[in-house]
């Protein structure tokens, strides 16, 4: 390493020497350059997005004097006219389908149901929320559902519904519960302010709108005498604690962006331009609202992207960057043959660091630096036609009409390889629900329950040898038990398959990194790398590290409460 620190000084040396010769060469005065010189930036916005696009700008030019941000207002010709970049959301749904129209998601929108806030059936309604089921019945039959055909409990008044006319609101929501657009016939209204006024005046109403559509700016919170109406999305006749974060508007843009709430029901925020952005100053900015201006999105009650989104468009604009070129001011000959030389020295330096990497590379890789991939819906593996239980755990019936059950790959990218398993013996009755199997690491333990009722037939030896076949083949050689059902045909109503379960592991992720979000105390803020990467992501096996006591909770709070 002694000679590395000596190569790498030198590079440097040689670096600043050089490049400091050629500044006082073409600036032998010392006079300083001109960087004041004013940039202007044009955006034009759609009505609704006018506060986001104002704060956007003031805080950008707060933080780079020399630029200067004109706001307008989008018209026709506007949009997709001249330089402006266009800041447009959902609603301006021709240009967001204009496939010949440059366009990037700068953040989510959410559509959402509100209710009076004096709806007398209010503390029932927040405890069971209305299902995907109900919203159909609803839009299917206005004027005709009461309230004792939403929820348990309900009175026998009918419930009037109210949308924005000329918004894509009513049609969103019939995609999202399956239902006839062509036959909804709810009460239209003309804009924003008189669909709040007639859900204040009508305490057994039910408008749906946009969430900016009924937020108080000023305030940061949903407009006085109206609530929102929790969604029930698993369908199990309650708002689990998971599903509980319509209190509050900063509660609900936070669980938009966790995917807590339906995906159908988010929307995106765009810039748009006519074509690819390629001059530096657009090009700085829209980066800058990539990174730090997210912060703003949900202070504007919308939702920030997700990290990969982040990512892939700053992958977009590095590319631009890279392969654009802005020269400022003349530079003279002389100075570019200095900056040769100074390329010259960079590539012999560089050349013989390689060498040095190549000779040394085996005590490098002495130090054991690793990467840890990201966790997320893409990580895991779902094969169709295996039916899949809360508990995490899957069973496939045999043509013999035996049953082999184990446990998920969602599971098993949490703890890591698991080291030793305890597994119960062949004869052995389970029921549904029950402790079927221990998994381990490293000491560390996690009890597993049984996805279905029946006789144990036969344990996997194979587990007993190596256990961590589970991790890497978690449906295959890594089955655990083979098993004799009982209630085969009643139990399998209770399970997930295909599509049904990928979008309930939605919901898992957004109820594991709330775990960690109230596990991680102050105190551990050391362990946040252990959860988190850069941007966000989970990390794999994000249990693994942790100690006992974190386990526990997970056993507790995570794995007890899916039964």
């Amino acid at each position: 390493m002694k000679n590395l620190s000596v190569l790498i000084t030198g590079l440097l040396l040689i670096f600043y020497c050089i490049t400091g010769f050629c500044s006082t060469t073409d600036n032998p005065q010392g006079t300083q350059q001109n960087s004041t010189d004013e940039k202007t930036l044009n955006i034009v916005s759609s009505p609704e997005l006018n506060s986001l696009a104002t704060n956007l700008a003031t805080e950008y030019e707060r933080l780079n004097p020399s630029v200067k941000i004109n706001i307008g207002h989008i018209t026709d010709n506007q949009i997709i006219a001249g330089n402006n970049i266009s800041f447009i959301s959902e609603s301006n749904s021709e240009t967001v389908n204009n496939e010949t129209v440059w366009k990037m998601a700068i953040g989510r929108d959410a559509i959402v149901t509100v209710i009076n806030a004096k709806n007398p059936m209010l503390n029932e309604i927040n405890r069971q929320g209305l299902t995907v089921e109900d919203f159909a019945l609803l839009l299917a039959n206005s004027g005709k559902t009461s309230w004792n055909s939403l929820i348990e409990g309900g009175s026998n008044t009918t419930v009037n519904y109210y949308f924005i006319d000329n918004e894509p609101v009513i049609s969103d929501f019939a995609s999202f519960s399956k239902s006839d657009l062509s036959a909804i016939n709810g009460s239209s209204v003309a804009n924003p302010s008189d669909l709040i006024s007639a859900v204040q005046k009508d305490i057994y109403a039910i408008g749906f709108c946009k969430l900016t559509d009924v937020r108080d700016a000023a305030a940061n919170e949903i407009v006085a005498k109206i609530k929102l109406l929790p969604i029930d999305k698993n369908r199990n006749g309650r708002i689990d604690n998971f599903e509980n974060f319509y209190g509050n508007l900063n509660a609900f843009t936070r669980a938009a962006w966790v995917g807590k709430y339906p995906r159908e029901l988010c929307g995106g925020i765009y810039a748009a331009a006519p074509s690819k952005p390629t001059d530096n100053n657009t090009i700085a900015f829209l980066t800058w609202v990539m990174a730090d201006g997210q912060k703003f999105m949900n202070k504007n009650g919308y939702s920030i992207l997700a990290s990969s989104e982040i990512s892939s468009n700053l992958e977009t604009f590095a590319s631009t960057e890279a392969t654009t070129t802005v020269i400022e001011k003349p530079v003279e000959s002389k100075t570019w043959a200095y900056i040769l030389i100074v390329l010259g020295v960079i590539a012999l330096l560089f050349a013989g660091a390689v060498g040095y990497f190549r000779k040394n590379r085996s005590s490098l890789l002495d130090e054991d630096i690793s990467f840890t991939p990201a966790f997320d819906e893409n990580s895991i593996i779902a094969p169709q036609g295996l039916y899949f239980d809360k508990t995490h755990t899957w069973a496939f019936m045999e043509k013999d009409g035996m049953v082999k059950i184990g446990i998920d790959d969602f599971l098993q990218h949490i703890t890591g390889t698991i080291s030793r398993i305890r597994m119960k013996e062949p004869g052995e009755m389970v029921r549904k629900g029950e402790k079927i199997l221990t998994i381990i690491k490293d000491g560390k333990q996690l009890n597993i329950y049984s996805p279905i009722s029946g006789t144990i037939r036969e344990q996997n030896q194979k587990l007993n040898l190596d256990s961590s076949i589970i991790n890497s083949s978690p449906f295959a050689d890594g089955w655990v038990y083979t098993v004799e059902p009982k209630n085969w045909l009643r139990e399998i109503q209770f399970l997930f398959m295909g599509e049904n379960y990928k979008e309930w592991l939605q919901d898992e992720f957004a109820r594991l990194k709330d775990f960690f979000a109230s596990s991680m105390k102050s105190s551990q803020a050391v362990y946040a790398h252990i959860v988190l990467q850069d941007g966000g992501e989970l990390t794999d096996n994000v249990l693994a590290d942790f100690g006992p006591e974190v386990w526990e909770d997970f056993q507790t709070k995570f794995i007890d409460t899916s039964k």
